[in-house]
């Protein structure tokens, strides 16, 4: 008999290697299982030993799996569903809706859309809890790390569940009590610029910029959307972003209207054959109705 006929998977095998599956690295999937990376190596070597191959291919950058190791990925999922669907099923009250969602967005969206928009729901299921993940990537979905996603897009992921909210519009803004009143004079550079160039260099404002205005250079180059309003907020200069975060903030005004070429769409996204777990349902039906922009 060979080695990977002897050798008898056993759960904790599985969330090891999904663990590392997702994050890529030992230190990322030992800290996802709470233990720590030398444990997380020496589980795999004894796993692999077993099965008598390789999951992983290794290389200084992390670990890249391989067919078998993608192939117990997915049967670990399965199985972290089921647990998930138990865990809900034994703390479901009659009442309400249970568990934990994982929901990943920008921090943009994240702090101007959902955070209010999750207060109102969890005071209508309070049995309901939410990991919040704030990225710019859409990997953490694909990959099944979260379970909703809200996105600034034009073309959606084919593969996911989605439901437009409508259009993220953006206009230039400065603080209230700025001298500036003249949106052509920030277009000559009189003025000091504030943009994510090279944290975001494929956001549509930091694209129409270079686009529109070549020969200007910005003065604060920041990493988020959110410090570009906190520093325009501040008096420091001219930026772009979207306008429902200015929205009730006394502080910012805008020096024109909306600039047709920055507009983006949001959207609301999950994987289809989660969407349909009630806590998940649930957070979704909510999130669709509250974040409409339109």
């Amino acid at each position: 008999m060979t080695a990977a006929t002897q050798y008898r998977l056993e759960a904790s095998d599985l969330r090891l290697v999904l663990a590392l599956v997702r994050a890529g690295t030992f230190n990322g999937a030992a800290e996802r299982l709470g233990v720590d990376a030398s444990t997380a190596f020496r589980t795999l070597q004894r796993i692999e030993r077993g099965l008598g191959q390789p999951l992983f291919k290794r290389s200084r950058s992390g670990c890249t799996p391989l067919d078998l190791a993608r192939a117990l990925a997915e049967q670990a999922e399965a199985v972290e569903s089921a647990l998930e669907a138990a865990r809900s099923a034994a703390q479901q009250q009659p009442e309400g809706v249970s568990g934990s969602v994982r929901i990943t967005s920008t921090d943009t969206i994240l702090h101007g859309l959902i955070a209010p928009a999750l207060r109102a729901l969890h005071e209508s299921h309070p049995l309901l809890s939410f990991d919040l993940h704030a990225g710019n990537e859409l990997a953490s979905l694909t990959r099944r790390d979260a379970d909703i996603a809200v996105r600034a897009t034009r073309r959606p992921p084919q593969h996911l569940v989605g439901r437009h909210l409508g259009p993220i519009r953006v206009a230039p803004f400065v603080a209230r009590d700025s001298a500036v009143t003249d949106w052509a004079e920030a277009e000559s550079g009189a003025v000091p610029w504030i943009a994510p160039d090279d944290a975001l260099p494929e956001h549509p404002t930091v694209v129409w910029r270079r686009k529109r205005l070549p020969k200007l250079v910005t003065t604060y180059r920041v990493n988020s959307i959110l410090t570009v309003m906190e520093l325009v907020a501040l008096g420091l200069g001219v930026g772009l972003f979207p306008i429902f975060l200015a929205r009730g903030r006394g502080d910012l005004r805008a020096l024109s209207p909306e600039i047709d070429d920055c507009r983006t769409e949001l959207w609301l996204l999950a994987q289809p054959e989660g969407r349909h777990v009630r806590r998940v349902s649930a957070v979704y039906a909510h999130l669709a109705q509250a974040l409409m922009l339109e």
